[in-house]
């Protein structure tokens, strides 16, 4: 039996950098993922741009998650952060996919950290408050791996509810989930049409930019609208998806953009059942796509589908319940934390579970809130911390801190204080707070701290 100091269950943006941030520590740590690469969403779930990183001027989030996008860029791979177009959030940072898988991995490796690929999770076993070992599940059968501390970063907090921690699963009225969404990548799209039409036709679109002329300045597109098409479309039956316009990210890649435009209403993440017949109605959904652009999207009429998904996206599932809920007025509001690890400046983005719409809070301009570690931990499990979109936080807080750059900065705050943990042998809970943010600023993290709590290198 292999044995570790930090093990993490899912190699998505959050438990990668949390790998990553963990094995710079010393401590010998492993990464189980159930695909063949990392990136988790914005690699198999063909999301992008990442959004945000910043909060108004301020870079709300940097450290690791940072270092990643540095890399791609000297490499040609991503433009960077670029101005949000729509005027949704501060920025968007596109990126090539691929690379990001290797850019990644190649991180991971350098910093001493395994990887366990094609692996997934099958028994958890404790003794007492602990979790001494996890059985997993791959081409070599069931085994057993051992370790001090465990990070869940699993996305829908299964190494977490299998170990016997409360969670709460989508809205708190109903547990109904936001809707998943099978992204969709095309290339060969004549952008410069697109933004010819978009200037010529602004009613037809939302949240486009003030100066028209922006559109010309702009190193990569994102476009909210074809309102009217898609609504004929509808009308015509052409379209069933229950959403009121298409929305598309171009990526690093000119002329290749990912709609995110699907909406897959009333079904489960974790339930397996009800994911596999997400995913067959998500591919429906991109085959109406497909057909609609050519038929009403100008600029799109020359345009190949490259992929879908390869997997669904899930935007929110179980919620754990750890030491302190993150709220949406704790968002709104920018209430301070004393044990803060991570800040982010994205608005609450709810994509209706019951259909058309998505509301939206958002904070004055600039504005910028914390997540406190107590998201992170929980009164059940002493040697477990939790990462990503499944730490502990209300449905309406959760669709603020849910997106992938929040998700890294997450992550990173979690791989540092498991190695603490592990190398300190305590429980999480008792985690030196001063010593994990003044780790975090050391690995280049972006933490506020109030002056009387004051952190210096």
């Amino acid at each position: 039996m292999r044995d570790f100091d930090v093990i993490i269950l899912g190699g998505g943006i959050s438990g990668a950098v949390a790998g990553i941030a963990s094995s710079r520590l010393g401590a010998k740590t492993l990464i189980i993922e159930s695909y063949g690469f990392l990136g988790g969403m914005l690699t198999a779930a063909g999301v992008g741009p990442m959004m945000t990183f910043h909060a108004g001027k301020k870079q709300a989030i940097q450290g690791i998650t940072e270092e990643i996008i540095q890399r791609l860029k000297k490499i040609g791979k991503s433009v960077g952060h670029i101005k949000d177009l729509t005027n949704y959030t501060y920025s968007v940072t596109p990126f090539d996919s691929e690379a990001m898988k290797h850019e990644i991995e190649m991180m991971l490796v350098e910093s001493g950290a395994e990887i366990l690929y094609h692996t997934v999770l099958a028994e958890v076993i404790k003794e007492g408050n602990k979790i001494t070992k996890i059985k997993v599940c791959n081409k070599a059968g069931l085994s057993e791996i051992s370790g001090k501390i465990f990070i869940d970063a699993s996305g829908d907090g299964d190494l977490a509810a299998w170990s016997g921690v409360k969670f709460t699963k989508g809205r708190e009225s109903d547990g109904a989930a936001q809707p998943m969404t099978l992204k969709m990548k095309v290339r060969n799209v004549d952008i410069n049409r697109v933004k010819q039409y978009i200037k010529e036709n602004p009613d037809n679109f939302t949240r486009v930019p003030e100066n028209l002329e922006d559109f010309n300045n702009v190193e990569r597109l994102s476009v909210v609208g074809y309102l009217k098409e898609f609504k004929e479309a509808k009308e015509k039956g052409d379209i069933t998806i229950k959403r009121e316009d298409v929305l598309f990210f171009e990526t690093n890649n000119p002329g290749e953009v990912i709609f995110n435009t699907t909406r897959l209403l009333g079904f489960d993440s974790t339930d397996p059942w009800s994911l596999s017949k997400a995913e067959i109605e998500g591919r429906k959904q991109c085959r109406e796509l497909e057909n609609f652009m050519k038929k009403y999207m100008v600029g799109f009429e020359n345009a190949v589908v490259v992929s879908t998904g390869p997997s669904i996206g899930v935007r929110s599932s179980r919620q754990i319940v750890g030491l302190y809920t993150l709220t949406a007025e704790d968002l709104l509001e920018q209430r301070k934390f004393d044990d803060v690890i991570a800040h982010s400046g994205y608005p609450i983005d709810i994509h209706s579970p019951d259909g058309e719409g998505t509301s939206h809070k958002k904070l004055e301009w600039g504005g910028i809130y914390g997540i406190p570690f107590r998201c992170l931990v929980t009164k059940e499990i002493d040697n477990l911390i939790v990462v990503g979109r499944c730490l502990s936080a209300t449905f309406e807080a959760q669709a603020g801190v849910r997106t992938t750059p929040t998700a890294g900065a997450i992550g990173h705050a979690g791989g540092v204080a498991a190695a603490i943990a592990a190398k300190e042998n305590i429980r999480v809970q008792e985690m030196n707070i001063r010593k994990l943010q003044s780790t975090l600023l050391e690995q280049g993290a972006y933490l506020e701290i109030s002056p009387t709590e004051k952190i210096t290198h």
